[in-house]
């Protein structure tokens, strides 16, 4: 038997919280906002809130990955290269399958961890494996109202009109998304209205354009909706620029 034991069980088990974070030259991008759903995840799960102190973290290149991982024995802040997929999928966009997660709206029950990042991540890379396993890049969960709600690893945000939009976290039980939040406070800077809406797939599929927002890959344009092709949006080089990537 080993003297010491370096994983306990609730670490094994994935109780605990984490949070990527874009890392720029200048330094961590929405530092702020990722500290603050951190904490709401840590509450979640009752753990203690731990001193965090990111000053004078830079990339050494262009950009990295910024990863911060709470148990409930420590906290721990690595720095890592961008996977290529993701830098590819930034560029080239996204394949996207929608497939119902077995809940209605408001369904979850009140234990239900969906609103906190918990490091219990093998479900989630297991709809992206599932989907990739039928010629796409990533997953739209629905409600059983068929609803859209996010993406495994990312938040969905789509423009309709004048309207760009994402879907509410609180009312779909569902992990409120930084980079879409920021994204959307920056619209009328290009003369676009902000807008939190609940929307079908259905619905989904007449918008403008849609795309997949998260830390690493920034804006994704979605290209293909359920085997739909989709043209590319004049807005998704805007965006992107908009929010520095």
């Amino acid at each position: 038997m080993p003297d010491e034991v370096l994983v306990s069980p609730a670490e094994l088990f994935g109780d605990g919280v984490f949070e990527t974070i874009h890392l720029r030259p200048s330094g961590p991008f929405l530092a702020s906002a990722h500290v603050e759903r951190l904490s709401r995840s840590a509450a979640l799960l009752d753990l203690e809130p731990l001193p965090l102190d990111l000053t004078g973290l830079v990339s050494d290149g262009p950009e990295s990955a910024l990863r911060i991982i709470r148990t409930r024995r420590s906290q721990h802040v690595t720095v890592s290269p961008i996977p290529p997929d993701t830098l590819r999928e930034r560029d080239a966009g996204v394949r996207v399958i929608s497939a119902g997660l077995g809940f209605a709206l408001g369904g979850k029950p009140p234990w239900s961890l969906w609103e906190a990042k918990i490091l219990s991540y093998a479900p989630n890379f297991a709809a992206r494996r599932w989907a990739r396993e039928r010629g796409a890049d990533d997953l739209l969960w629905l409600s059983t109202e068929g609803y859209a709600l996010e993406s495994p690893t990312a938040s969905l945000v789509w423009l309709a009109g004048s309207d760009l939009c994402t879907v509410p976290w609180a009312e779909a039980q569902i992990l409120p998304g930084t980079t879409a939040a920021h994204l959307l406070s920056l619209a009328p800077s290009v003369g676009l209205r902000p807008a939190h809406r609940m929307i079908t797939i259905d619905e989904l599929r007449g918008a403008d354009a849609i795309w997949l927002a998260s830390a690493l890959r920034g804006l994704a344009s979605v290209t293909a909706l359920d085997d739909a092709p989709r043209r590319p949006s004049p807005w998704t080089p805007i965006l992107r620029d908009l929010l520095g990537y």
